[in-house]
């Protein structure tokens, strides 16, 4: 719940900006800063270019730049937002699956797939955030950054340096490399998830011999499982990359806003703490404040209500994690969740079954 001081803030903050539209320029252009290019940003570099001055802010250099994550996604859920900016989806696949092996321990299962894809997430953003003005290599915090922009869209991720630290933040250690292989040791996808849902390792096929291999443990043991998987599956290790994953729901990450700065995507916590999976709904959340960058007020409640499931997976997944999960009071937990995946198969690219988490969740 906000403060008082946010909540008042806040409405300042919107009153600004619609003063801004009507005596600063006479129209609704706003001069807007974007920092962070991922999908989230560079998302919103295109979408706002046309109507607003849109400059945008990147920590990695242009010859660095990278997308961190294993590039999985639902062609059904992210296609539409590749049309917002010109794009055709299919154009970026580099995997279309059919299946995906869950390794649980004392035994395996396949989970049929529904869309689920490897893409060029890379390639992806890159075509995305076609921004005239775009600064890459320049780290941008609260101490450095000339803030003289109508408005600035932190679409950090996890550093989120332009807002209020998030009082209980819970983050899961991960790292992945891109490995070259002579003979693939899967074909399609295959997870393992750790004990107590703390994690999960994961092999990702980009074609022509190429994966993605990663893997994030809340309880840091992933590191170890991957160096055996390595050693006996070798392969060419052609990249390595590492970040934590946040996955505290929307609700635990306000203030969404500070003085002119906005947040959006994993930086306001739009990760699915199951997953770990952060594109699609990043997107749709860039895509909402597309939608009510003139009420900002509602833009918030908006997302706290489209994102108020992840609340629930957030206390069923922590429950694991601590120790403290009962199947009994967190059966109704698991249904929601399921229920919730269950109505959105193609969003999340794979048939959902009860019997098939129920699986996981006793492994």
């Amino acid at each position: 719940m906000l403060t008082c001081f946010a909540y008042d803030s806040f409405y300042a903050f919107q009153k600004r900006v619609n003063t801004l539209r009507t005596l600063k320029r006479g129209r609704s252009e706003l001069k807007i800063a974007i920092v962070g290019l991922g999908v989230a940003g560079s998302y919103l570099a295109y979408k706002l270019r046309d109507q607003h001055q849109v400059v945008a802010f990147d920590k990695l250099p242009a010859s660095k730049f990278d997308a961190v994550c294993a590039w999985g996604t639902s062609k059904d859920g992210i296609s539409k937002y590749a049309k917002d900016c010109g794009l055709n989806f299919d154009d970026y696949i580099v995997h279309d699956g059919k299946r995906m092996l869950v390794d649980v321990g004392k035994e395996t299962f396949d989970i049929p797939l529904k869309g689920l894809v490897c893409f060029d997430k890379l390639k992806f953003i890159q075509d995305t955030a076609d921004n005239p003005e775009t600064h890459y290599g320049a780290w941008v915090d609260k101490s450095n950054f000339k803030n003289d922009f109508d408005m600035v869209i932190d679409a950090t991720g996890l550093s989120r340096p332009l807002l209020p630290r998030i009082k209980e933040d819970y983050l899961i250690p991960c790292v992945q490399y891109k490995v070259k292989y002579k003979e693939t040791p899967y074909d399609d996808f295959y997870i393992k998830p750790f004990d107590d849902l703390s994690g999960y390792f994961w092999y990702f096929p980009l074609g022509n011999g190429y994966a993605h291999v990663g893997a994030g443990d809340y309880k840091k043991r992933h590191n170890e499982y991957l160096y055996r998987f390595l050693k006996e599956h070798e392969g060419e290790v052609v990249h390595k990359t590492g970040r934590p994953v946040r996955i505290v729901p929307p609700s635990m990450c306000e203030p969404f806003f500070d003085r002119n700065v906005v947040g959006v995507g994993e930086s306001i916590g739009t990760v699915y703490p199951l997953l770990g999976e952060g594109i699609i709904p990043s997107l749709h959340c860039a895509s909402m404040f597309t939608d009510y960058i003139e009420n900002l007020p509602v833009y918030r409640k908006k997302v706290l209500e489209e994102f108020k499931i992840y609340e629930t997976v957030y206390k069923f997944i922590k429950a694991k994690i601590d120790g403290n999960f009962d199947l009994k009071t967190q059966f109704f937990g698991l249904l929601s969740m399921f229920f919730h995946m269950k109505l959105n198969e193609k969003r999340y690219g794979l048939e959902i079954r009860l019997s098939d988490m129920l699986k996981v969740m006793r492994a």
